[in-house]
Parts: structure tokens; C-alpha cells; sequence
């Protein structure tokens, strides 16, 4: 195959890639690249990858390397695993990151449900409460 006919499958594949929803995006993140910090221009709605993280861009901006989707919350957000019912609780960063009404999450060994939109308090402090 041509390095032309290569180029041209992997935009097709780049843009069939965009129109998945996060639950397929994923389970299919190996379709995505790394996140850079070289001056990139991200859109919104771009899907990076950052270690084993999936994140999407919230915010159209061009990269630097301080502004790595793990620890900028105002311009990516993390897509976490949909087939787990319970997935284990992270702090959020913001509001762009944050827990709505009725989120089901992990911690400490117990399962919680979000009473609140823009949850970023910890279960078991404020704002969630405990399923047995």
C-alpha cells in the first residue's frame, strides 16, 4: 500500500473516529493519539489520549505543555469506562469534571449516588449518599 492510500485510510479512520459517541470512543481509544504540548490545535470535541486516560476537549485552544488534559479541567474532561456501574470516585479538578445528579460511584469499599449537579465534594462528606 502507498504511503498515499495510508494517509488517506487514516483520515477516514481519524474522521469516523469523531463521531463516536465516549462510550464507543472508549472502548476504541487506541484509535486516538497522544495528547501534545507542541503548540497543537485542539477543537472541541477532540479526543486525546494521556497515559491509559481518554479525554475530550472542552475548549478550542492550542497546546502547551502545562496544559496537560490530567491538570486542566477548564479545557479537557476525562471519559471514564462506561460498562462500570460503579466506577471508583475521583476528585474533580472543576465544574467541567464534576459529578451530576445521581452519578453512582466507588470509595472507601461502598457505593454512592450523587444528590447534587456540580458534585466535587468526597462521598461520605456532603452531597452523596450511601447505597447498601
Amino acid at each position: 500500500m502507498t504511503k498515499e492510500r495510508l494517509y488517506h485510510l487514516r483520515e477516514l479512520i481519524v474522521r469516523a473516529a469523531k463521531s463516536l459517541s465516549d462510550a464507543d470512543a472508549f472502548g476504541g481509544k487506541e484509535l486516538f493519539d497522544f495528547w501534545s504540548g507542541d503548540g497543537v490545535a485542539y477543537d472541541v470535541g477532540d479526543r486525546r489520549r494521556e497515559g491509559e486516560e481518554l479525554y475530550k476537549c472542552l475548549q478550542a485552544h492550542t497546546s502547551q505543555e502545562t496544559w496537560k488534559p490530567s491538570v486542566s479541567p477548564s479545557l479537557w474532561v476525562r471519559i471514564d469506562d462506561p460498562s462500570q456501574e460503579w466506577p471508583e470516585w475521583v476528585q474533580p479538578k472543576g465544574s467541567a469534571d464534576s459529578y451530576p445528579m445521581g452519578a453512582k460511584v466507588s470509595r472507601n469499599g461502598k457505593h454512592w449516588i450523587s444528590d447534587y449537579d456540580n458534585n466535587v465534594w468526597e462521598p461520605g462528606v456532603f452531597g452523596w449518599h450511601e447505597v447498601a
